[in-house]
């Protein structure tokens, strides 16, 4: 199975490459990928060069053009996808009708991929967006589980990547009203979660409050570890208690489950982080190269989940959809 590692910089792509991706997915310094942070993500030159260190290592380059199109100014996403092109990438991941199409047309050289942030979970779906642009592989939402992937995949004639490592949305894949709501700006048009901007910690007497444009999202005790204020992971009041209303503050973790994934037809193992940093990526690529190759060796599982413990949000982890134990 492929290993897709995240690279949010220059330094984060080498140093996955370095630590043993098959292949990295990055995006542009602009609103047409889903993590559009300052100071992360290319410039033209700097995926040019990335594409070619990467390729210089035998790695793959995938870019992500995988938010939604604004009217009257899809000229920036088809920019985007032919500066792609140009500089060599093996595969571009979309979401938008119109830049699929794009490529589809103008760069048939290149490989397509159906984004996460399309949504694309059944067979009809997938086999629209195949026959409509020759999609070759699609990222899997991370509402299903195994079972379900696998049937999936008996049903269609394209790859499947699927979330193994980072953090969860629990929404359709970014189409967040709360973030939206909240801050103004939307995961799926701005490529922006949570922005930092809009970000603030204050002291209060006996705790620290993180808030997210002015809304509480959680309180910390004194010497406790403060989490980022992500809108989804807040603690709100409701039905008479206070708790964790949409999901924990947990990272997914599908270590464990590469076997699983593997028998059930998955092509690709993708990890999410392209916000993190180069000591991130390395510890956490290393530790899935050694549990995919052993799989693949037919060897002993890779006691992944305690690798990792410390690189998960909160320091805790779950399995997600793929076991079915969410609320």
């Amino acid at each position: 199975m492929e290993l897709v590692c995240p690279a949010g910089t220059p330094a984060t792509l080498r140093a996955a490459v370095q630590a043993g991706a098959d292949a990295v997915y990055c995006g542009f310094r602009d609103e047409t990928n889903a993590r559009n942070f300052p100071g992360l993500n290319f410039s033209g030159e700097e995926l040019a060069e990335g594409v070619r260190f990467a390729h210089d290592h035998g790695s793959k380059v995938l870019v992500a053009i995988n938010t939604f199109a604004r009217v009257n100014d899809v000229d920036l996403w088809r920019k985007a996808a032919d500066t792609a092109a140009e500089c060599g990438a093996n595969a571009i991941i979309a979401a938008d009708i119109a830049v699929l199409d794009h490529v589809a047309k103008n760069h048939k050289q290149v490989r397509l991929h159906l984004s996460v942030q399309a949504a694309a979970a059944t067979p009809e779906a997938i086999g629209f967006y195949a026959n409509s642009f020759g999609i070759r592989r699609v990222v899997l939402p991370r509402v299903l589980s195994v079972q379900e992937i696998a049937a999936l995949n008996r049903a269609i004639e394209v790859e499947t990547e699927a979330f193994v490592f980072g953090g969860l949305c629990v929404m359709i894949e970014g189409r967040c009203y709360l973030s939206s709501y909240a801050t103004g700006k939307s995961p799926n048009l701005n490529g922006v979660c949570s922005p930092p901007e809009m970000v603030s910690y204050d002291d209060e007497p006996n705790s620290t409050a993180a808030r997210l444009s002015g809304f509480t999202i959680d309180r910390y005790e004194p010497g406790e570890p403060v989490g980022y204020p992500t809108l989804c992971k807040g603690k709100f009041k409701a039905g008479g208690k206070t708790s964790y209303l949409f999901e924990d503050p947990v990272s997914l973790n599908a270590g464990g489950m590469i076997a699983g994934l593997k028998a059930a037809g998955v092509t690709a193992l993708k990890i999410e982080g392209r916000q993190r940093g180069k000591g991130y990526v390395t510890e956490v690529v290393r530790a899935f190269r050694k549990a995919v190759d052993a799989v693949e060796q037919g060897g002993d599982a890779i006691e992944i989940d305690r690798i990792l413990a410390g690189q998960s949000e909160g320091s805790r982890q779950t399995a997600g959809a793929y076991s079915k134990k969410w609320r």
